[in-house]
């Protein structure tokens, strides 16, 4: 399914909307126009496959993504075997996704590996050979496998993707996996450079004719009044951007400069001071013609699929992120 401008876009189910709420979100994306739904995976939240099921169960044609499960946090035979029924009952609609987990939240659960890449890179290559319907013996640091062999593979295997950020996480995906989603902030100069990543590990392995799919979570805000849009969003990306992210930073050449404004004021002097230009290129915003723009940008720069974050997480709030639709 394509929108008729020509705009692959997807919406987010945001993890504060109470499981029960997603049967009817679901619905109202799809009824709405939105090419992909995006369920979130956070600890401890709400069960990131049990409510891809659900969504699933929940509409007809859209296509709906998990992103991501933390790869430690379940065996990887059990990943492939939930990933395999989804794929079977609803083939070409799922779109799994791995990453490393949030380093405080593993620790939380006992499950922080001493070596996150080796984890999420074992983890992938075991998940792809199970769902391709190997019989997979496998010896690694943190993957062990005696003779398991899917009973009910996919006959479509969907494409695994990794949520990752840094150049060594970039290159892994490129070298084991089929698509990469990429967490918000992400600007054009950043897809792009991620795609440079990504291609490095891909001629690593010879993957170079492979292809892979980028998906791209954007914060999102529309307004007929512009700079009304940009108001909104400034305290957030201001949070986020005093965390760190400085691999976001690089492409932009703002690294020095949002550095001095955390060491001289922080999140207030970044909410403060930062140009309206970093929003521009961090999030979707604006009006809806101006958010359009922005989506296309990214779409120019690599993406594949561009989901919106909704600032209202309620069902109520897609109508307002729909407005980008056309």
């Amino acid at each position: 399914m394509q929108h008729t401008n020509g705009l692959n876009v997807g919406v987010m189910f945001r993890r504060e909307n109470a499981p029960e709420v997603l049967p009817d979100y679901a619905r109202r994306a799809e009824q709405l126009g939105f090419n992909e739904l995006w369920i979130v995976e956070d600890c401890f939240y709400a069960s990131g496959l049990a409510s891809a099921a659900v969504a699933l169960a929940s509409t007809r044609q859209i296509r709906v993504g998990l992103g991501i499960m933390p790869a430690v946090a379940r065996n990887s035979a059990l990943t492939a075997m939930e990933i395999a029924t989804l794929a079977r009952i609803y083939p070409q609609r799922f779109l799994p996704g791995l990453g490393h987990g949030v380093t405080e939240w593993m620790k939380q659960i006992g499950a922080f590996p001493k070596s996150q890449l080796i984890a999420l890179g074992e983890t992938t290559e075991a998940v792809r050979y199970l769902l391709a319907g190997e019989d997979v013996t496998y010896r690694g640091k943190y993957v062990r496998l005696d003779a398991v062999k899917l009973e009910f593979p996919p006959d479509s295997v969907p494409p695994v993707s990794l949520g990752v950020r840094g150049p060594k996480s970039l290159a892994l995906s490129g070298r084991s996996a089929d698509g990469t989603i990429l967490a918000e902030l992400a600007s054009p100069a950043y897809v792009r450079w991620a795609r440079e990543q990504i291609a490095l590990g891909q001629a690593e392995v010879q993957r170079e004719s492979a292809s892979h799919r980028v998906t791209v979570y954007m914060f999102y805000a529309a307004d007929a009044d512009g700079l009304a849009a940009r108001r909104r969003l400034r305290p957030l990306i201001a949070t986020v951007l005093s965390h760190g992210h400085e691999d976001y930073l690089r492409p932009l050449g703002i690294e020095a400069e949002v550095s001095a404004m955390r060491s001289n004021g922080g999140r207030e002097r970044l909410a403060q001071d930062m140009p309206d230009a970093w929003i521009e290129q961090m999030a979707v915003v604006g009006t809806p013609d101006e958010c359009a723009a922005s989506i296309r940008r990214l779409l120019d720069a690599g993406a594949d699929s561009v989901v919106l974050i909704p600032e209202d997480p309620a069902v109520a709030g897609l109508d307002a992120v729909a407005q980008v639709l056309g």
